[in-house]
């Protein structure tokens, strides 16, 4: 049986008349809906759909899996089952694990593909074939930017998954889209003046940078802040996503002048590129009469775990980590970790929040309807979600809390334990004025008549 099949008994065990209610495009029906319920698949039956939008195969396959699990935790949670997680900490308590506004929660589920044209294909059939009223997840910002354009002209919310550039909720927001991920711009801000006081200011820089929106972002952020310390870029060289072989990309390094490469890749391209680096023997180098080192600016657990010890000493950021000691992040860790056997990647973490934080706004709204939905979201201020206390700024829809810098371990005591929290960067530092990243919201759309 197919994932989506079980997906659909999910929301046949809440109600057979709520998902046939659901079934039918909401342009098929819209005109029976009274005024109060008139947006976009209003929810008229005794479930409300969510969809989770994933890579379920692909160079960020790793990362989907795992967004996926955290998604069905946390509509466990939200209907009342499991031990509640991150529930429990949440400073709002508008949630009591009865639903969202008196409505089990259902979900279907697409596989992204890592494509910007899959993405928005699953993510249309959800929305009119299964009646999505959300939208959410992603690992890859090329991705997050097409479905959050889908979900706008739509009508629908769109909780963003793991997207790091800085167009997400720069020149490409929306009004019907929100971001809990931290962004590039939050990376260079944090990682710079760790690598500053590790590696000096005479630095000469090679990138190799995913030739797409997030690399572009992730590229430029770095040498913005590394070349303000004093770091020389020596080159910056694109590749393409889910290459596979980057040992092309690497051998021109060794003969360029450069004593840092940087690397701009996530997923299986991230362990795939620091393996063949570490492979051509750059970490044992000296050049400039100093140790070579490479950067990794996103990191994630998942990607640690499949670099394994080529990871040791490698600084990058990352948006949050299993190992954080506040009340809401060891519930999270809890929860996951007893259902599936191992700690969740920063990847669960955001996804599993950003359910939490749309039901919650539903919740506190009244409603599902988008307008109402995003204005319960604006200048929303909570904590118990990890990272501490945080804030969805009105002005982009960008999500601001600490930013923690890790390094990979040197003697670590898991497979999983492999990155270090150095450096918990403070929400202050890593602020910026709005219109810094340029865009505009405009304004909401509920896919009235």
């Amino acid at each position: 049986m197919s994932r989506r099949d079980v997906t659909r008994r999910t929301a046949l065990k809440y109600g057979a008349a709520g998902l046939v209610g659901l079934s039918t495009p909401y342009f098929f029906t819209r005109g029976a809906l009274a005024q109060s319920e008139n947006y976009r698949n209003a929810p008229k039956g005794d479930t409300v759909t969510l969809g989770f939008n994933v890579p379920q195969t692909g160079a960020y396959a790793d990362e989907g899996a795992d967004e996926l699990r955290a998604y069905e935790l946390a509509v466990e949670h939200l209907n009342g089952e499991g031990d509640g997680g991150m529930l429990g900490t949440f400073s709002s308590k508008a949630l009591e694990g009865k639903g969202i506004n008196g409505k089990k929660v259902a979900f279907v589920t697409g596989d992204t593909q890592t494509k910007s044209d899959a993405a928005r294909a699953s993510a249309k059939r959800m929305i009119e074939n299964d009646g999505a009223i959300m939208i959410t997840g992603g690992s890859s910002s090329g991705v997050a930017i097409a479905v959050q354009g889908l979900c706008q002209e739509a009508g629908v919310i769109f909780m963003a998954g793991l997207t790091h550039s800085n167009d997400t909720t720069g020149k490409d927001k929306r009004a019907n889209g929100f971001r809990h991920f931290f962004n590039t711009e939050m990376t260079g801000a944090a990682l710079a003046p760790v690598l500053k006081n590790a590696y000096g200011t005479e630095r000469r820089a090679y990138h190799l940078t995913a030739d797409y929106t997030w690399g572009w972002s992730q590229e430029e952020s770095i040498k913005k802040y590394t070349e303000q310390l004093g770091w020389e870029t020596v080159s910056a060289v694109r590749t393409p996503l889910g290459a596979g072989d980057f040992s092309q990309y690497i051998t021109p390094v060794l003969n360029s002048g450069a004593d840092v490469l940087v690397l701009n890749h996530y997923g299986k391209d991230m362990v795939n590129s620091l393996t063949q680096a570490v492979q051509f023997g750059l970490r044992d180098k000296q050049v400039n009469g100093k140790d070579f080192v490479i950067v990794v600016p996103l990191y994630s657990r998942l990607m640690a775990q499949g670099a394994g010890e080529n990871v040791k000493g490698i600084f990058g950021s990352t948006n949050w980590h299993w190992s954080l000691e506040d009340e809401g992040s060891k519930a999270f860790v809890k929860s996951f970790g007893e259902k599936y056997g191992f700690p969740p990647s920063q990847a669960a973490h955001t996804c599993y929040a950003q359910a939490i934080l749309y039901a919650d706004a539903c919740q506190r709204a009244g409603t599902f309807r988008p307008s109402a939905v995003g204005k319960a979201l604006e200048g929303f201020e909570f904590d118990g979600l990890g990272n501490g206390p945080t804030t969805y700024r009105a002005a982009d829809h960008q999500c601001f809390k600490d930013v923690l810098v890790v390094q990979g371990k040197e003697n670590p005591q898991s497979k999983f334990d492999l990155l270090e929290v150095v450096e918990v960067t403070p929400r202050a530092q890593v602020e910026y004025p709005p219109e810094l990243l340029g865009g505009e919201l405009g304004p909401y759309n509920d896919g009235e008549a």
